[in-house]
């Protein structure tokens, strides 16, 4: 994109569980930023043309065998460097000053003294003399680097920030990121104002003037069909279209037979209060009978994205002359399907990024890629779209598929429909529902002995998942009352015929993800 992108920063991911909490930093800034794991090489950095590149902790130490690093000519592309945490040991480490096992270890809040309140320290008020800061480190800084020097300690560290005398190099050992540092949001303010020379120039508002500019670009005169499903990510990125291409775009919704109870009649009625062109295609049984005795995540995605591609290059050949295939693909999709150690430790690929076949008849259109899930709701306001569906809870393009575990059939289709109905409508009935990030049922494959009007029983398991989150990249399991969790159970297992055990999932991302599979 132009304009608004010109300027970025790089982040590049040492495996911290919080990098992603760096970039929602950045961006609330109103700066643009993205993710790259940390063995990207020079050559794509450089053709990044970064403002400015942060280099995030990690677990690792520098002295580990295989402990990831990026090249020492990183530090001679003349790009100012923030490194955090292990960020700024690999920083010590690489331009040849020494780094130590601490005897004392700093896990959790500190106390932080600033020596010098220049530079990243800029601004900050005076009093108290100490700040709260969030530490996460078995390693510690001995001995500077040449011509640095430390600009704040506290009682364990005695290098808790340092900067290079003359040249735009950083670090701190503390996470700035993190809302239990008081004063991180200054320092990576400083970082990106007072070093890199950022502007405050990233926001929906000019994000939807430069997405419909480059969009109308890129398509000219050519025809496009876009992935609908009725959800805000796809039903936002139609009409970005829309507002860049018009009588050029059909939006084709695919009701792949795993949609939540009632959704494509409730999709259907909802689109037609929008000035898009939508063509219906009932696809359920084309799936199902795809998905027949496969068991395994991956597989069930594959099998769907592929499915997917097929019937819209179908799609395509039925509206004639169609160049373009738009789709709902969001920054979390492309961050998860490439992590930091690189793709053979991929967590899972997403049907809008890894399910998608090799070889495609349409050119990808994703206006939203760049986006997380709350700046793309933001987006939707922007564009004028009713709060309903804005904040309707996300749903994976897989659909209910990836929330039976084992082998998708119409008859376990129905049992999780009806569950997942009872959860949504508890959860909205309760005000609950606009708390939280997700909600939803998943449908075991195991079966447990239960006693329904004196007689046994041998039925289905459901575990319901809610979580709260910002942007889905990490998530921590919902505190719910307990009376509204029986509530669901009870209803779940007195209405829905085959389920006699409801459990709840407390688990967070990391080390679950939000979805079962």
């Amino acid at each position: 994109m132009t304009n608004i992108l010109e300027q970025k920063v790089l982040i590049l991911d040492f495996g911290s569980q919080t990098t992603q909490l760096i970039a929602r930093r950045v961006r609330e800034a109103k700066v643009y930023c993205e993710i790259y794991p940390y063995n990207i090489s020079l050559e794509k950095v450089k053709a990044r043309d970064p403002k400015g590149i942060i280099l995030s902790g990690g677990p690792a130490s520098v002295y580990d065998k295989g402990a990831p690093a990026v090249s020492p000519e990183l530090f001679e592309l003349g790009v100012p460097i923030l490194g955090i945490c292990y960020g700024m040991q690999l920083t010590t480490y690489l331009l040849n000053g020494t780094v130590e096992h601490s005897r004392h270890r700093e896990y959790g809040p500190a106390r932080l003294s600033i020596d010098d309140p220049g530079d990243m320290f800029h601004g900050l008020s005076p009093d108290p003399v100490t700040y709260q800061v969030w530490m996460s480190h078995g390693d510690r800084i001995e001995a500077l680097p040449k011509d640095f020097i430390g600009i704040a300690h506290s009682e364990s560290c005695p290098v808790a920030a340092m900067r290079h005398r003359t040249l735009p190099f950083f670090g701190v050992q503390f996470h700035p990121e993190v809302i239990h540092t008081e004063i991180g949001k200054g320092v990576i303010a400083n970082f990106l104002f007072r070093i890199c020379g950022c502007m405050p120039t990233w926001d929906m508002h000019s994000f939807v003037e430069s997405a419909t500019n480059d969009m109308r670009a890129k398509v000219g005169s050519g025809r496009i069909i876009c992935a609908l499903s009725g959800g805000v990510d796809s039903t936002v990125t139609a009409l970005l279209v829309n507002r860049a291409a018009g009588h050029q775009l059909t939006s084709v919704f695919v009701n792949n037979g795993l949609l939540r109870k009632n959704e494509a009649e409730t999709v259907l009625a909802f689109l037609k209060q929008f000035d898009l062109k939508v063509h219906y295609v009932d696809a359920g049984n084309r799936f199902l009978s795809k998905l027949a005795g496969v068991e395994d995540p991956e597989k069930k995605r594959k099998i769907i994205g592929e499915e997917f591609i097929r019937i819209f290059e179908e799609e395509a050949r039925r509206i004639g002359d169609v160049n373009f295939l738009a789709q709902g693909t969001l920054y979390p999709d492309v961050i998860e399907s490439v992590s930091f150690k690189g793709p053979s430790a991929t967590i899972k690929s997403h049907h809008n990024v890894g399910g998608l076949p090799d070889v495609m008849q349409l050119e990808l259109i994703e206006p939203l890629r760049e986006l997380f899930k709350d700046e793309v709701r933001k987006v939707a306001l922007e564009l004028g779209m009713p709060e309903d569906l804005v904040f309707r809870h996300p749903f994976p393009g897989p659909g209910l598929a990836i929330r039976i575990l084992g082998e998708v059939t119409a008859e376990r289709l129905e049992v999780l429909r009806d569950a997942d109905a009872i959860v949504l409508e508890i959860m909205k009935s309760s005000s609950w529902y606009r708390k939280v990030w997700q909600a939803f049922a998943v449908l075991l494959p195991v079966r447990t002995v239960g006693v329904m009007g004196d007689e046994r029983t041998y039925d289905n398991v459901v575990a319901i998942r809610v979580v709260d989150s910002l942007d889905a990249m990490t998530a921590d399991w919902t505190r719910l009352p307990t009376d509204l969790l029986a509530k669901i159970s009870n209803r779940i297992i007195n209405e829905v015929r085959g389920v006699n055990r409801v459990c709840y999932d407390i688990s967070s991302k990391p080390p679950a993800t939000i979805e079962w599979e």
